[in-house]
């Protein structure tokens, strides 16, 4: 199958999935804003950021080297049941010392449902574990159907221990440990992944193969930490939970755009790593980076063209005050989904060290900004912060990944981008009705105009699929 061809079939297959959990929290927002307090919603945001930390730090980000090395062994059994059974050989020793870790540090500090998070961080770690798994087996049918389940059953507890029992952030925390059990256990035995443990196959030489790729990784995973959860433990700790849980309604719009970055690039990691040493190797990595640019700069433009009508339906007046961070953070996604891009091409040549450097340059810009300037600005610094650390470090990995692939932008392309963004934001302040219908229509002129090529092969292949069935 054609390379364009695969890597599309795949993001359609994984954006099936992968839109329940990604955008279930996004339909649940009236429930949560009208339910929740704002330091209720800034105190399970900032448990779900230590969750986001802890993960990779437990399992040595282990699951990104089994699923690139899943790749390499697709179609031999024997290498791939050795590798498995020292991933769950990893994984349950990292669990075990977490455990006994947790247990004894929180017997001297208090922790708001203590036993809950502990559960919670266990079942991420599977959960994620075996999500990758399902990826390396080219699984991506049965990786789909388990962010389903998730997403289902994230809506169904939510509304059971939220809205029926009123048990608050509690509610919300359970719900979340709940649908990654469900995601867990599906994926577990629809993948037999019993059969692949044996305490003979444990290799010592080959933990440290995977470790020497995984490892360079936690520092990159802690870097992104920094970037995403850093604004909001330094915001709780200096401005309260309360702007915490403002910041975090703040950031549920642009993280759409995060999310759909997060779905192509499950895709885009395989086909990376595929193509990575194809003669056309230049060619196809610009071709998809222009794409993929056009597409969610789109869809940053498109935001803030509809914001202004759809902020008041989905969010409680209570947290009017996030509308204003809004513009600040979707560059920043903008800005991250290049850099979302550039990481594929790293890990697929296999340098994770240089993914993790970079990580942490924009963490430091992140917190520098962060602790100069919160207390002046407020909530504003927290969205600056993020959009500065990741410009910089889209600006590092372009000009360094040319020494691997060199990935070109079409002529025009970034000035096109900065004039539409200047004039998006500009009326989404302003938030005048007229400015407002006027930046929609402009916004959606500029879409198709821009993505004309991809909305024309889109409709060919649709068109071809009906010709087909009707036949």
């Amino acid at each position: 199958m054609d390379k364009k061809k695969q890597l599309a079939k795949n993001t359609v297959i994984i954006f099936m999935g992968r839109v329940c959990t990604q955008f279930i929290s996004y339909f649940l927002l009236p429930l949560y804003t009208s339910h929740l307090l704002a330091s209720e919603y800034g105190l399970v945001d900032l448990v779900q950021t230590y969750v986001t930390l802890l993960v990779p730090i437990i399992t040595l980000e282990l699951e990104m080297s089994v699923f690139r090395y899943l790749i390499d062994y697709r179609g031999n059994e024997k290498d791939t049941k050795k590798l498995l059974s020292n991933n769950f050989f990893i994984l349950g020793i990292g669990l075990l010392v977490f455990c006994l870790l947790y247990i004894f540090i929180t017997s001297f500090i208090t922790i708001p449902f203590r036993w809950l998070i502990l559960a919670d961080v266990i079942i991420c770690v599977l959960s994620g574990n075996f999500l990758q798994i399902a990826r390396g087996f080219g699984k991506t049918v049965d990786y789909s159907i388990s962010c389903i389940l998730t997403g289902f059953t994230t809506i169904f507890s939510n509304i059971f221990m939220i809205c029926i029992y009123h048990k608050g952030a509690y509610g919300m925390i359970f719900s979340m440990a709940f649908a990654n059990f469900v995601c867990a256990f599906y994926l577990f035995f629809r993948l037999k992944l019993y059969k692949y443990f044996q305490f003979s196959k444990v290799d010592f030489k080959l933990i440290k193969k995977m470790n020497h790729y995984s490892i360079p990784l936690i520092p990159n995973g802690i870097s992104w930490w920094i970037i995403n959860a850093s604004d909001r433990s330094i915001v709780s700790f200096v401005l309260g939970a309360g702007a915490n849980g403002l910041y975090a309604i703040s950031n549920k719009f642009p993280n759409i755009i995060s999310s759909l970055t997060g779905v192509f690039n499950l895709s885009w990691s395989e086909s990376a790593a595929l193509h990575i040493n194809s003669p056309d190797r230049d060619e196809f990595f610009s071709d998809i980076t222009n794409t993929v640019f056009k597409l969610f700069t789109s869809m940053g433009v498109g935001m803030l063209a509809v914001l202004p009508f759809l902020f008041p339906i989905f969010i409680n007046s209570s947290y009017n005050e996030a509308y204003q961070y809004i513009p600040i953070l979707i560059l920043a996604t903008i800005f991250n989904v290049i850099i979302c891009l550039y990481s594929q091409v790293y890990l697929a040549k296999k340098l994770s060290k240089q993914v993790a450097s970079t990580a942490v340059l924009g963490a430091i810009i992140n917190i520098v900004i962060n602790v100069l300037f919160i207390k002046r600005i407020g909530l504003y610094a927290a969205a600056i912060s993020t959009a500065v650390s990741y410009f910089v470090m889209m600006i590092y990995r372009h000009i360094d990944l040319k020494k691997y692939v060199h990935i070109t932008f079409e002529k025009g392309l970034i000035l096109k981008t900065i004039l539409i963004f200047t004039f998006s934001i500009y009326f989404y302040y302003k938030n005048v009705f007229i400015f407002n219908v006027l930046s929609f229509f402009v916004a959606l002129i500029y879409a198709i105009l821009l993505n004309r090529k991809l909305l024309l092969a889109s409709t060919k292949v649709v068109l071809k699929k009906v010709h087909i069935i009707k036949n």
